[in-house]
């Protein structure tokens, strides 16, 4: 008998949370823009021109360029003239394809 009624409180007891589970209201969690659309965004506002940028703007806007790999872009842009073409940054020590293909869409030449 003592079996039965733990039985009964135990079923009792997962009825009521299994009840309040199902009737509380369902939080929907705000909906973020796609990536996509973030990423056109900040593409928008952080174009980089290789000819007048800084050490600074260099470092802190492109991927994949510290200290030391802005510093070796001005050096060069200031003993070589302004960049002509985007392509151009591969005969910076340091700048391979693959990092200037990750920023080939946030550089510019003026």
């Amino acid at each position: 008998m003592h079996n039965t009624y733990l039985s009964s409180l135990v079923f009792a007891l997962l009825t009521t949370l299994s009840a309040v589970a199902n009737a509380a209201p369902s939080i929907k969690p705000e909906t973020a823009a796609p990536i996509t659309v973030q990423m056109n965004k900040v593409e928008q506002f952080t174009k980089v021109n290789l000819n007048s940028a800084d050490a600074e703007v260099l470092r802190r806007d492109l991927f994949g360029i510290g200290a030391a790999k802005a510093k070796a872009i001005i050096a060069y842009r200031e003993s070589n003239g302004p960049f002509t073409a985007v392509d151009e940054l591969l005969e910076v020590k340091g700048i391979g394809k693959a990092l200037l293909e990750k920023n080939r869409d946030r550089l510019i030449i003026n």
